[in-house]
């Protein structure tokens, strides 16, 4: 089979791998055989012989509706192909009228400084003019006056010279008639000169000199040197930006701000351009939300948008049909927990379960007042048993981070530390009220540094220590109304703040990882299990008050779930929008989710 002959330029565009195909199979006992089939396992062209021996059991297809399948794609992709080349043709054509739009513009513009700056100069040149001519004239008026002044006194001292010069030769020359004659003469010329020399000033008329009335304006010279603006016409989406945060929660308005730019990265101070907003689910369904947008009139919308699924959603953005900055983006979108509500599955637990806790694949470990661990999958099904005869007295809490469990063992008051598959790996604590030992601890959890925080329930205290158990530092519940009594559950925030669950005075107290007080939140009744979300929900349960509560993360209740039997520990599958309720006298760990 020939190749069908392409141009030069676009066959070098080809894979290396398009070679003439061969008519005959190349297995040596099958000469002169036609590849009249097409082998599915091995995509490859085989005979009728191969059908039977090499290609024995294989997905074998007539060649010609393998071809025939392959036309018809390659028919679409070529009509795939047409369209996208006329399309690309044409913005190409748009793209160079732009271009030569662009360089039009920029000769007009060029044009208009240059004028502007010939404009400028000649008026500043008919200013100098004029500045020059005013000095000129005013330096003349003073100079004569001033040369008046000087003949005036070069007169007078004139005058003065020729009476010492006579008065001098007479007194050394003349006879003593003469003296007397001239004598009388001379005096009185000389009194009327000296009576001219005191009727004048003998200072200058003008004793000013001459100066520009003021100098260069400073304001005035930096308008001068930002005289004059390029501006730009149109907005340019791929430089326009948009802000938000990465974190949604479903039924709950989300607000993103858009600021327009130019393509050199100025901002465009207008308004009216077409802006669209669209939230999609990253699901084989794609449903979509429609953001709602508010021009301001100055180059920034704000688009209000309000999430109607859980999840992973794209985010996509646009201004007259063209992508923002980083448009399309991802969001997570996460679950309404005001939506709880019904239980969605029950696991009945061996015992009365007094603590449950899930792990990041899944697993739910239940802590069991017959001293044991129970441990299920998500569907709820057993899949292990922690704990030798002697080894738990009464597990109250547990903990889990990464393939460790962390045990609460309250009557052996004493922390465990175990492989998710439930061996020993360490334990430490003892019965007593020292640093480091415990009365009854009644909840565990370790922080980001590998600390082991223990409600020391019996002992009204928290405490925190390092991971081979030895003391760090106590937090007595100082602050708010009074000392802790009783505390039970434990939980962290995103910050690393310590949240304790109060049982005795029916608060959640709040603490900085060093155990400063930083608040408190009540209208509990005695609360005991305590699950903090990564934006800093904290789910309650009231073992007393049978109930889950929700508080908001300025610790303001939001949802409650009534008639639970007792709850005791819970915890959250914020992956699966689940919460994970135990409850002692019903036996039970229940799951409840919420919107998603």
């Amino acid at each position: 089979m020939s190749m069908v002959q392409l141009d030069k330029e676009f066959a070098s565009l080809l894979p290396t791998i398009i070679k003439p195909t061969e008519h005959y199979c190349s297995q040596p006992n099958h000469k002169q055989q036609v590849l009249d089939f097409y082998c599915k396992t091995c995509n490859c062209l085989i005979c009728r012989h191969c059908i039977v021996t090499v290609h024995k059991d294989h997905s074998i297809t007539e060649l010609s509706i393998v071809a025939e399948s392959h036309r018809d794609e390659m028919k679409v992709s070529l009509q795939l192909a047409q369209e996208n080349k006329s399309a690309l043709a044409g913005a190409i054509d748009a793209n160079k009228k732009m271009m030569q739009q662009i360089e039009t513009s920029k000769q007009i513009a060029e044009s208009t400084i240059l004028q502007l700056f010939r404009d400028l100069i000649a008026a500043m040149e008919e200013r100098k003019k004029s500045l020059l001519l005013d000095l000129e004239m005013i330096s003349l008026s003073k100079i004569t006056s001033l040369s008046l002044q000087k003949e005036q006194f070069e007169k007078m001292q004139q005058d003065i010279c020729q009476y010492t010069e006579a008065t001098s030769h007479i007194l050394q020359t003349h006879t003593d008639n003469e003296v007397v004659t001239l004598g009388e003469l001379l005096p009185m010329e000389l009194k009327a000169t000296l009576k001219k020399v005191e009727k004048v000033s003998l200072t200058p008329n003008d004793r000013s000199y001459l100066t520009m009335s003021e100098q260069m304006d400073p304001d005035l010279l930096n308008k001068l040197l930002k005289l004059g603006d390029i501006v730009e016409l149109s907005p340019a989406p791929h430089e326009s930006k948009f802000t938000f945060d990465k974190v949604a929660r479903v039924n709950t308005v989300y607000h993103i701000q858009v600021e327009t730019m130019t393509s050199t990265g100025r901002h465009y101070p207008c308004g009216g351009l077409v802006m669209k907003a669209e939230l999609r689910h990253r699901s084989q369904d794609g449903s979509s939300v429609l953001g709602e947008v508010e021009d301001h009139g100055d180059g920034t919308y704000t688009i209000s948008i309000t999430p109607q699924t859980a999840g992973p959603h794209q985010l996509i953005i646009t201004m007259d049909d063209k992508h923002l900055q980083n448009s399309p983006c991802d969001l997570k979108v996460k679950g309404d927990y005001t939506t709880l509500c019904d239980v969605q599955q029950v696991i009945s637990v061996n015992g009365k379960p007094l603590c449950v806790a899930v792990h990041e694949i899944g697993d739910i470990y239940v802590g069991s007042n017959n001293d044991r661990i129970y441990v299920y999958d998500h569907s709820g099904h057993l899949k292990n048993t922690i704990g030798s005869k002697g080894q738990f007295n009464c597990p109250f809490d547990i903990f889990i981070k990464k393939d460790m469990v962390y045990v609460a063992d309250m009557w052996n008051h004493c922390i465990q530390k175990l492989t998710t598959r439930g061996e020993l790996i360490s334990k430490f604590g003892k019965k007593g009220s020292g640093q480091g030992e415990f009365n009854g601890p009644g909840g565990v959890l370790v922080d980001s540094k590998d600390r082991v925080i223990v409600s020391d329930s019996g002992n009204n205290r928290v405490q925190v220590l390092d991971p081979s158990g030895k003391w760090i530092l106590t937090i007595d519940g100082s602050g708010g109304d009074h000392r802790f009594k009783s505390p039970r559950g434990l939980a962290l925030d995103s910050q690393g703040n310590i949240y304790v669950a109060a049982f005795g005075s029916n608060t959640i107290k709040v603490f900085t990882p060093d155990g400063a007080y930083i608040k408190m939140y009540g209208g509990l009744n005695s609360p005991r299990g305590l699950a903090i979300d990564e934006d800093g929900y904290s789910l309650v349960s009231e073992g007393q008050g049978n109930r889950l509560s929700v508080f908001d993360p300025q610790g303001k209740k939001i949802h409650t779930v009534e008639n639970l039997i007792t709850p005791t520990g819970i915890a959250l599958d914020c992956e699966h929008f689940s919460v994970y309720v135990s409850s002692l006298d019903s036996g039970n760990v229940s799951k409840y989710t919420y919107a998603s």
